[in-house]
């Protein structure tokens, strides 16, 4: 029996390559994540966040945008996050003053970085992403962060469909499992966007 990659060769394996201007978006690195005990800890969230300092310190040398998403809820009756945090319940954590919803050290946005707050796992559902995007000439967009089975996955997915290149950088993103992580790694690239290297991404911002 083939292997995956031999039965998409040629099929689901071409690359989309980077645009004209691209954006980075930071998506939902928040210490609920990292935190061990908490139910939300995602030991591929952590290595991804400590892939991202350098990452970032390069881009904002390239005067690269820079976008962070986070999650934020309204209790008791979470009615924002609708039937998504029904399935969900563990989101329930990500609330304002939840040291869960806070951002992980490292990867804070600065001062001038736009925030998006998102329900929902799209980073473009429900937000203001697409107009954000357009009002700077973005083509290219590349994701970052957690997780990669949930937002990634819809972010990517919405990405394309919206009309953006998406380039998921594989160092820079992290789920709780490597099964789910690689699966759906493997779906982005043959189906989505492009799935790269830090490397290669290092490079191609080096070069701008």
């Amino acid at each position: 029996m083939a292997t995956a990659d031999q039965n998409y060769a040629g099929v689901w394996d071409s690359r989309l390559g980077f645009g004209k201007k691209s954006a980075i978006i930071v998506i939902d690195l928040l210490k609920g994540y990292t935190t061990e005990g908490s139910p939300l800890f995602a030991p591929g969230v952590v290595e991804c966040v400590s892939q991202m300092p350098d990452f970032l310190s390069l881009a904002r040398q390239k005067n690269v945008p820079i976008i962070h998403t986070q999650v934020r809820y309204t209790p008791p009756d979470f009615h924002d996050g609708g039937m998504w945090i029904k399935k969900a319940p563990v989101l329930k954590d990500l609330v304002e003053g939840n040291p869960y919803a806070e951002f992980c050290d490292g990867v804070e946005p600065q001062a001038d970085e736009v925030v998006i707050t998102k329900q929902y796992a799209s980073a473009f559902f429900g937000t203001s992403l697409v107009a954000t995007l357009n009002g700077m000439d973005v083509d290219t967009l590349i994701i970052t962060g957690c997780t990669t089975s949930g937002c990634i996955r819809a972010t990517a997915v919405d990405c394309v469909q919206h009309g953006f290149r998406p380039i998921c950088v594989r160092e820079c993103i992290g789920d709780r499992h490597d099964g789910p992580h690689e699966a759906n790694l493997f779906d982005i690239n043959a189906k989505y966007g492009d799935v790269i290297s830090k490397a290669e991404t290092m490079e191609y911002l080096n070069g701008l």
